[in-house]
């Protein structure tokens, strides 16, 4: 049995969960998402818990059922309290600014960059700090991804856009000596 799996579910007040022709649908205060319920599990309510359980003890089930507990867990945690992440933008000249749902970047190319954020993911720029706000954990997650990949950190002098919590592993430049 999956230790994941066998965890309860807490859903708060203010979010409903439905199961309708195989989808999961979670809907609260910050909006609704939907999901496809994984074959081999099923769902049992037992007033604000939720316990995902197997179907059957096959293989898939077994592999299935810490899966699909987590992922109820990140969409009921999306719809209440939502996710953030952090980004941080390291160089001489390199900024952002918030334009709609676009983000403007200035990263040291010939060129600005523009990045169409996608729906259900706000930006906000605090000097050098870009957080990401959204209720999706998965979208949310790869658009920070795909943000950190416009310029990575590189390990020189650090310069690009990177994880705060990120550490990047510094590299000694070229020492000069002449033999």
């Amino acid at each position: 049995m999956s230790r994941i799996g066998r965890k309860e579910i807490d859903v708060p007040a203010g979010v409903t969960v439905r199961v309708d022709s195989g989808h999961l649908a979670v809907k609260g205060p910050r909006g609704e998402l939907r999901r496809p319920l994984p074959p081999g599990v099923k769902l049992q309510q037992e007033g604000p818990k939720l316990k995902v359980q197997r179907v059957d003890e096959s293989r898939t089930g077994a592999a299935l059922h810490g899966l699909a507990r987590a992922l109820l867990q990140n969409l009921v945690t999306g719809v209440s309290k939502g996710f953030q992440r952090k980004l941080e933008i390291n160089g001489v000249g390199y900024r952002a600014e918030v334009s709609g749902s676009a983000i403007n970047f200035t990263l040291g190319y010939s060129h600005p960059v523009v990045f169409a954020l996608p729906t259900g993911v706000k930006a906000t720029v605090e000097k050098n700090f870009l957080t990401l706000d959204g209720a999706d954990r998965e979208v949310l997650g790869q658009t920070a991804a795909r943000i950190r990949a416009l310029r990575g950190p590189e390990p020189y002098k650090g310069k690009g856009i990177k994880y705060v919590e990120e550490i990047i592993q510094r590299k000694v430049g070229k020492t000069g000596a002449s033999a």
